[in-house]
């Protein structure tokens, strides 16, 4: 279409990110805190006659979450050639809140045997507002991990569709993005680490309770992104801080028993 493309983001975005946008020709704008991306984007669009694409309103009507062909379609799918093809748990951290509205309408639309659990980091509304039972509650604070977590309720979060949420300190998802490094082989983003972290604590617990089954989580983004943030030590320190508590207790983890990665 020829037309200018503007993405409206925290300044603190990886600069991975930024750097992507512009290569493909579009143009960033900066905000300070996470919750003025809204009115950011409102007023760009009057001003430049523009459209403004709001994914967080859209985003759980973007997927026909009762047709075959999205994400939660798929990992049964894949699962059905697992020892235990109904997931006892369906892990995931909230964004836009698309991602887990499809699974959990998949999960009831499907009659399945099944739990959504949502991870959600500190700083970020979501949580509370499941327990409150309250979509009007904000927060002025901003995620510190990257693509989850907002100040606000998004249109797309559909609290209704969950069973459980986890509260997960941002020490924890880092330790555990670390620590997967070592398991996969692999580096995955901030948001993984947080679904990996709430996955192992439901782990614990099925295992406390003398229960066998599957938990089933999504590794949302390759870690090469996070090279100057998340994987620098100093950046850790200085924005995230002290990870040996989370360090040393994955450290007792057994991958090759409590991690199995689905192929694609």
């Amino acid at each position: 279409l020829g037309l200018p493309f503007i993405a409206v983001m925290p300044a603190c975005t990886a600069k991975r990110k930024i750097e992507q946008i512009r290569f493909y020709g579009g143009r960033c704008h900066f905000v300070e805190q996470s919750g003025q991306i809204y009115s950011a984007s409102e007023q760009l669009a009057r001003d430049l006659n523009g459209h403004y694409m709001d994914q967080f309103t859209y985003a759980e009507r973007a997927t026909d979450w009762r047709g075959g062909n999205n994400i939660a379609d798929s990992i049964y799918h894949q699962m059905s050639r697992e020892p235990f093809p109904v997931p006892d748990y369906l892990v995931m951290s909230a964004g836009t809140g698309g991602t887990s509205a499809t699974l959990g309408r998949y999960i009831r639309y499907k009659g399945l045997d099944s739990k959504l659990v949502v991870a959600d980091p500190e700083n970020s509304v979501f949580y509370d507002c499941y327990l409150q039972k309250d979509p009007t509650l904000t927060t002025a604070c901003s995620s510190r991990i990257e693509g989850i977590g907002r100040p606000r309720a998004e249109p797309s979060f559909i609290p209704s569709v969950i069973d459980d949420m986890i509260k997960v300190p941002d020490a924890a998802s880092v330790a555990t993005l670390l620590w997967l490094e070592s398991v996969l082989g692999r580096k995955v983003g901030p948001s993984t680490g947080t679904n990996v972290w709430a996955m192992l604590q439901l782990a614990e617990k099925m295992k406390a309770e003398g229960r066998q089954g599957a938990i089933v989580t999504l590794l949302c983004d390759s870690g090469e992104r996070y090279l100057d943030t998340y994987y620098n030590p100093e950046w850790v320190a200085a924005h995230i801080g002290n990870l040996a508590p989370y360090t040393r207790q994955l450290a007792s983890e057994q991958p090759q028993d409590s991690l199995t990665p689905c192929p694609a």
